[in-house]
């Protein structure tokens, strides 16, 4: 056992968040916290830090217990770089360090004799105790996170405060994974990371061996990482093992179990209070209808009481101005920025309906795409062009601060849909979470989800047809993501995405733009496709990068291996009918297993398109004979969202056709 909450109860003013929550955190336990907004989980994560203390309950630790806690805001002074900042986060190892560098004075000093034996003793002990730490390898560790977190090697030695604060934000993290505390508490950690440092962020987890307790609204990460979920739910902190989707599966099976129980309550209830209404007053029936009152004051003693539903208000957003098929154009655009050059030979086009995710590593140039994209930075060289009738919106996190600080939400909302009514403004703030007295709130008091949420809702008020969204869900939580996706999913127009949640660009993207090495890649299908195809150039350039190192040079002085088939054609042949050498067979074996490697992602692929295709086609022949009906047309809202779908499945079918097409082929021709 790391750490302990045992029966802790907290509330603020009149509002309980909590009652009787225990929590048990064991060295190799991932923990997902989650919960609605305002639950109560970064209250729960100051507890353990013991900057905020429970109403009651107890909070204990094991002996020599070290914490290391991810606030969701950071600010770094100073003149230290990013990576001695990173490196002196390691207090301990840099205490030992010192003590190690006194001793080498007072050895150098010492005279012969037992004092110095002594001595030596306890420095070589110290120096164990210091290369087990990590102490030797302290940068090179830190060198590491900072690059797996993005970081480029140029920026290791840039001043820790002259960055932004979302990479202020990375490199609060990296001191903490250098730390490596025992008990690693992470409030919202992929917040200002790209899809990339995820990825690496996730791997670090799934691999600690200390306790994790984080807040993410990030599901695909979540699921990557963690191993067990604590959920706050009707004033409760309930427990589950496995990942989030996990979760989601146990939770429904236990609400289901709830239900089955709570209705044959209902059913035995009824059924008693008609039998005592019935026989009341009938002498002969007293001793019956006692024993079922003496039932009933039971069953309802043991009433199951079910969660509150979370509040899911679906709303339908208005369509935006109609443009035409060319939404924007960039005509061999280059950008730089002094004689740091982003990219130039940039030619794309986007339709209406492209639904982008703009992907790679940061620092490649998304934001500054994005940008060149709705007109906030102009090119170096080249064009950009809108088409007819476009008009875009741009959000960033930078788009908050233009929220009126003394309005109230409603008021807020009111100057974003002028002739809307109450009723109609409160359905679409409900959309976004703002319920009852939440719209009476002034902007000036809203946290940075909700102020997100906010800004989010005016631009879904009257959206324009070109949409620019940077890190969208960045302060978010899970069910405001939701209510985000659904909106951008059945969205007509065009949108451009930056964002680091994978479940998102996953529903969202059906096409990706990969930003890298100053050059700009459309790949025309969803986010598994283009990983798809990342895979298989990976797999390629890594098998050039081993043909290459195989193949001996001029410069190395080395007599020149002759190749494999040649070896075995020069080998003595045996006596006798269809028998090969040991070097013949060895040869067509690694000829056998060079194939099947080179043709392992388009296998994999084949079976997801394969996987992909078989219900788009079943949902294909449902429309066609849905559209051959009247009462489809009968209802405008219904029929326009079959055509929307029909549109699409008409474009994502012949094109994963063709790609099976050509996967087949070509795991044929190399079988």
């Amino acid at each position: 056992m790391i750490a302990l909450a045992d029966k802790i109860e907290k509330s603020f003013g009149g509002r309980v968040l909590y009652t009787a929550a225990t929590l048990q955190l064991n060295a190799g336990e991932r923990w997902g916290l989650v919960g609605p907004n305002g639950a109560g989980k970064t209250t729960l994560l100051r507890m353990l830090m013991g900057q905020e203390s429970a109403d009651a309950g107890t909070i204990s630790f094991a002996r020599d217990v070290s914490i290391g806690y991810l606030e969701q805001e950071t600010h770094l002074a100073g003149e230290k770089s990013a990576l001695a900042e990173v490196v002196d986060s390691a207090v301990e190892i840099r205490r030992l360090e010192d003590r190690i560098s006194q001793m080498e004075h007072e050895i150098a000093g010492a005279a012969p004799g037992t004092d110095l034996d002594r001595l030596l003793e306890r420095y070589g002990a110290a120096q164990d105790h210091y290369e087990r730490m990590g102490g030797y390898e302290l940068e090179a560790r830190a060198r590491q996170i900072l690059g797996g977190l993005g970081f480029p090697v140029e920026e290791f030695d840039k001043p820790a405060r002259e960055f932004s604060g979302g990479w202020q934000m990375r490199i609060a993290l990296s001191k903490l994974l250098l730390r490596h505390p025992d008990l690693l508490l992470l409030d919202e950690p992929t917040n200002h990371l790209d899809l990339e440092s995820v990825k690496w962020l996730e791997q670090f987890l799934s691999g600690y061996d200390g306790a994790v307790l984080l807040v993410s609204h990030d599901r695909a990460f979540m699921d990557a990482c963690v191993s067990h979920i604590a959920a706050l739910e009707n004033k409760r902190l309930m427990t589950y093992t496995g990942n989030y989707s996990s979760y989601l599966h146990q939770r429904e099976d236990n609400l289901e179990q709830l239900r089955a129980k709570r209705a044959a309550q209902e059913r035995d209830i009824a059924h008693m209070e008609t039998f005592i209404e019935r026989f009341r007053y009938k002498p002969t029936k007293a001793r019956q209808v006692q024993e079922r009152v003496k039932k009933l004051e039971k069953i309802k003693e043991e009433l199951v009481v079910l969660p509150e539903s979370s509040k899911k208000v679906h709303f339908r957003f208005p369509d935006p101005p109609r443009t035409g098929d060319m939404v924007v154009h960039l005509d061999d655009v280059a950008k730089a920025y002094g004689d740091n050059l982003v990219y130039e030979g940039v030619d794309l086009t986007l339709y209406r309906g492209d639904h982008v995710a703009l992907v790679g590593p940061n620092g490649a140039g998304k934001s500054t795409l994005m940008k060149l994209i709705n007109g906030h930075e102009d090119p170096t060289a080249g064009h950009v062009d809108l088409g007819q009738n476009v008009t875009q919106a741009y959000y960033a996190q930078h788009q908050l601060e233009t929220l009126n600080e003394g309005n109230t939400v409603l008021g807020e909302m009111d100057e974003a849909a002028p002739g809307w009514t109450t009723a109609e403004e409160r359905r679409l703030l409900g959309a976004f979470l703002f319920h009852g007295d939440d719209v009476d709130k002034r902007v000036s008091v809203l946290s940075g989800g909700e102020r997100a949420r906010l800004a989010l809702a005016k631009m879904l008020v009257a959206p324009d047809p070109l949409l620019c969204l940077d890190e969208p869900t960045n302060h978010l939580d899970i069910d405001s993501v939701d209510v985000l996706e659904r909106a951008l999913v059945g969205f007509p127009g065009t949108i451009v995405l930056i964002s680091h949640d994978e479940h998102l660009v996953r529903a969202l993207a059906n096409k990706v733009i990969d930003v890298r090495d100053h050059t700009v890649t459309l790949y025309d299908g969803d986010y598994d496709y283009y990983l798809y195809k990342r895979a298989e150039l990976e797999a390629r350039a890594a098998e050039e990068a081993e043909a290459a190192a195989g193949r001996p040079t001029q410069a190395t002085g080395g007599a020149a291996k002759p190749p494999a088939s040649a070896t075995a054609a020069e080998a003595p042949k045996p006596v006798g009918r269809n028998v090969k050498t040991r070097e013949q067979r060895r040869a067509e074996a690694e000829a056998r297993n060079a194939a099947n490697r080179a043709l392992r992602v388009e296998r994999q692929r084949l079976k997801e398109v394969e996987a992909a295709l078989e219900p788009m086609r079943k949902r294909y022949d449902e429309l066609m004979v849905l559209m051959a009906s009247e009462e489809l047309y009968a209802d405008a809202n219904r029929f326009d969202q079959c055509m929307r779908e029909y549109n699409a499945l008409s474009k994502k079918i012949p094109a994963l056709e063709e790609e099976w097409l050509e996967l087949t082929e070509k795991i044929e021709e190399g079988a």
